[in-house]
């Protein structure tokens, strides 16, 4: 394959799980095209990652509503897939402002189909998410497990995960894999890119390494009433690149099918921590303090949550390889050198 042959659309590729799978696809000889309308990212995220592959990557500041830009986007390259990163979210804020949520998420990803169908793409590495599995009924989740979602935000995933299971089934050219991952945390060992919310996160780890820069003042943990070891909601913690790995694993592997279908593949490391666990690792890796207290259980939260990832290194030989530890240093290195991202 040539590496014109291998010119990928990434939309939503200036985000924090964006960013990390473009090192890794220039890395397996992939030509990246950025799509992202930089309303949860930063220019700068780019510019650092061409910084780190020593080489330019062509971005198109776009949305994914914009049907006429998409259409334009296509006609003016040769793709052979996309990686869809595009949309927003936080739980919270799903559960307060729903219709934004499936306006950008579910619209936004219909455009994105029917801009593909358009041009003949028919392959597509969708970034799903666990909370398609709604509250598990059993532990390890598998691909089987049944789907429902508890917020605005794990609908609107699983609502695009059965527009591509129908898309599947009414032409069976098109190869879908919907990528289910849990929670990425970590950042590059360079420190110079990583995860840069905008406002105060919503995300646990970025939350955690504010309140240990001095950002922040505490930290909130959301309940500790649950049903896990401590008390605090249990989840899949990821380093993002592992993560970024998987998808060019899946990426690989898509290449080599020709009726692949829809394939629901989850990516985790198939162990659950707690929040306070995770907050305990941060603090003795690191030697930050994190001063906490306790808040009441959000909307739509879940006690826990963690995946087996038996089918991703049975289908495409990928494991994640980095541990809490690693992911606690190389998050700590990111925050520490850059206290205000990417605006330092």
């Amino acid at each position: 394959m040539t590496n014109q042959s291998k010119k990928i659309l990434v939309t939503g590729g200036a985000g924090y799980i964006g960013s990390h799978t473009l090192i890794e696809l220039i890395a397996a000889g992939f030509t990246p095209v950025v799509y992202d309308n930089l309303s949860n990212s930063s220019p700068a995220s780019l510019a650092r990652v061409q910084q780190i592959v020593g080489q330019s990557i062509e971005f198109i500041e776009g949305d994914i509503l914009d049907t006429q830009l998409l259409a334009k986007t296509f006609a003016a390259h040769d793709f052979t897939a996309v990686i869809h990163f595009a949309g927003l979210k936080a739980v919270g804020e799903s559960v307060t402002k729903p219709l934004w949520y499936y306006q950008n998420n579910v619209a936004g990803t219909l455009n994105l189909l029917d801009a593909m169908t358009s041009a003949q793409v028919k392959n597509l590495i969708f970034s799903s998410s666990a909370t398609v599995y709604g509250d598990p009924e059993a532990l390890p989740i598998v691909e089987s497990s049944p789907r429902s979602a508890t917020n605005p935000y794990g609908q609107s995933k699983l609502m695009i995960e059965h527009m591509l299971e129908d898309l599947a089934k009414s032409d069976n050219h098109w190869q879908l894999i919907s990528l289910r991952y849990f929670n990425p945390i970590g950042a590059h060992h360079t420190g110079t890119i990583g995860e840069n919310p905008n406002g105060i996160p919503n995300n646990l780890m970025p939350y955690v390494s504010q309140v240990a820069v001095g950002k922040l003042p505490q930290l909130s943990v959301f309940g500790n009433d649950y049903d896990t070891v401590d008390g605090t909601g249990v989840r899949d913690y990821i380093h993002v690149v592992d993560l970024a790995k998987g998808h060019v694993a899946a990426l690989q592997y898509l290449q080599q099918q020709t009726q692949l279908g829809f394939e629901p593949i989850n990516l985790g490391t198939g162990k659950g921590t707690s929040v306070l666990e995770l907050v305990n690792a941060f603090i003795k890796t690191t030697g930050q303090p994190v001063p906490y207290s306790i808040a009441p259980r959000r909307p739509g939260d879940i006690a826990s949550c963690y995946a087996s990832s038996d089918k991703a290194k049975h289908l495409l030989g990928w494991q994640a390889e980095f541990d809490i530890e690693r992911m606690c240093t190389d998050t700590w290195r990111w925050q520490s050198q850059n206290p205000n991202g990417y605006d330092d």
